[in-house]
């Protein structure tokens, strides 16, 4: 059970890190959502917007992230 507690602490510092990241630096991460391969199409009362390309840089350095924590971690 100290294991857990442990590991939840360390998510929340983390989350803290990268929640004061984005916040400081959102001015220079404005052309995240705006990649080539971003759907967005705009009708007469009607928006689709399908961020597929961020959504695949995104995971892709989840992953990268997560795997990297569990080599350091293990």
């Amino acid at each position: 059970m100290e294991n857990l507690g442990k590991i939840i602490t360390g998510l929340g510092a983390v989350l803290i890190v990268v929640g004061l990241v984005i916040w400081f630096a959102a001015d220079k991460l404005s052309w995240l959502g705006h990649l080539p391969g971003d759907i967005s199409i705009d009708g007469p009362g009607f928006r689709f917007y399908a961020p597929i390309t961020t959504m695949l840089l995104i995971s892709i350095a989840l992953s990268v992230t997560i795997w990297l924590f569990g080599k350091f971690f293990q």
